[in-house]
């Protein structure tokens, strides 16, 4: 949706650019390789646990009071039961690299797995995972900076743009500089008395708690770049168990602060006159603004490498980069609702990236699904509740989006 001494391995593109590929022939330089690899893995457990502490944390916090508004008290089961799923499926990641070691990356995974079509399909659905990320984070600006000021407007060619649709063209031009970029480097308890579960807003809350724990590309990095691998697990555990905690304390103060009247960002619900209140919105505002160039870059970075070798890459560059923005800020401006956006990629994208396409994968590689037993029910179950979560979710964040459009 950034990372310590490892940021510019966190943020390699999916899909790699000309001259970084390997040859599956040439044996020298994958030995080669393997011995970089071997070398380069020096992380310690603290910079680890940081690292992935840094990844599962993101802007899906802010939703999560709403979630909670929207399912009732008893859709905490379904957050803890999403992050429980969530850290058995980064364990069947690691147990997939364990079986190979030229697995690398997260797409590495899904080539082994079922060929270069699980790399491109798996590539292809979280870019389409990054760009949705990176249009409500034009939402969540445009939301917030217009709560803030809400009398603002910009008058473009004789067209007048008010509101936040005005903030969020304006955010736009502000971060297009950064996705020009080459060198990354650069850059009230009575309220409380709500209903126990509202069975009509599950789908949408079960999909936020999912988008929550969408890191699943990061995870593999961290694994590979860690020294003492067989403290992973650990680090995986404090991780999901610590933004669990904090996942669901905001889930819960956040409902008790503010009951149903919740927004689908608690930012919205501050009172805007509090000096606090501000320093608290602007320091929100610049996470997304300084990630969005980092979301973009791996599509970026597809495109580019579909063009002939003979164009100008840096002008290529630009036009994608730019055209990127523009489309983002035109659906940003047709979705407009952070919730529904966020639901979709909860729903669809992340539980099919996050929690699907591992335990698929696990089975494929380690061949468990020829003999039944309590690891595959396990994985039966957490197939089963994802099914329910894409079907269900997506289908509703669907109606909403196009019920608001």
């Amino acid at each position: 949706m950034d990372e310590c001494s490892d940021k510019s391995s966190l943020t390699l593109p999916l899909i790699l650019d000309e001259g970084q590929h390997e040859p599956a022939s040439n044996k020298v330089e994958e030995v080669e390789a393997n011995f970089h690899h071997e070398s380069s893995a020096t992380t310690s457990f603290l910079k680890t646990f940081f690292n992935g502490l840094n990844a599962l944390s993101g802007v899906g916090i802010l939703s999560v009071p709403y979630a909670l508004s929207s399912g009732g008290w008893l859709s905490l089961i379904l957050l803890f039961a999403i992050a429980a799923s969530c850290f058995y499926t980064r364990l069947l990641i690691k147990r997939c690299m364990d079986m190979d070691s030229g697995i690398r990356t997260y797409p590495d995974i899904g080539q082994r797995a079922v060929g270069n079509k699980g790399r491109i399909w798996l590539s292809v659905v979280m870019n389409i995972e990054l760009y949705l990320v990176s249009t409500g984070f034009l939402i969540l600006e445009g939301d917030n900076l217009h709560n803030i000021f809400p009398g603002v407007e910009l008058e473009v060619a004789g067209l007048r743009i008010g509101g936040k649709h005005c903030f969020m063209v304006v955010v736009a031009l502000i971060i297009l500089p950064t996705v020009w970029l080459d060198n990354l480097s650069l850059l009230s308890y009575v309220s409380a008395t709500g209903s126990p579960v509202n069975w009509n807003g599950i789908p949408t809350a079960v999909s936020l708690y999912a988008f929550c724990y969408c890191a699943h590309p990061v995870f593999p990095t961290l694994y590979t770049s860690m020294k003492n691998k067989h403290q992973f697990s650990n680090v995986l555990l404090l991780c999901f168990i610590l933004c669990t905690i904090s996942y669901a304390s905001m889930a819960v103060f956040g409902y008790l602060m503010f009951g149903s009247t919740v927004q689908s960002q608690i930012t919205l619900n501050l009172p805007t006159r509090n000096v606090s209140s501000k320093v608290a919105i602007f320091t929100t505002l610049v996470n997304p603004i300084s990630k969005y160039a980092l979301m973009v870059t791996p599509i970026v970075n597809a495109a580019k490498k579909k063009f002939p070798s003979h164009y100008n890459k840096r002008f290529i560059g630009l036009l994608v980069s730019t055209t990127l923005v523009i489309s983002t800020v035109i659906v940003a401006l047709a979705i407009h609702f952070f919730a529904y956006l966020m639901s979709l990629v909860g729903a669809f994208l992340s539980v099919t990236g996050s929690i699907v396409f591992p335990c698929f994968c696990y089975l494929k590689l380690s061949g468990t699904h020829r003999r039944f037993g309590c690891e595959v029910l396990i994985i039966g179950c957490i197939l089963l509740l994802s099914a329910a979560v894409i079907v269900f979710g997506t289908y509703t964040a669907l109606v909403g989006i196009l019920g608001s459009l």
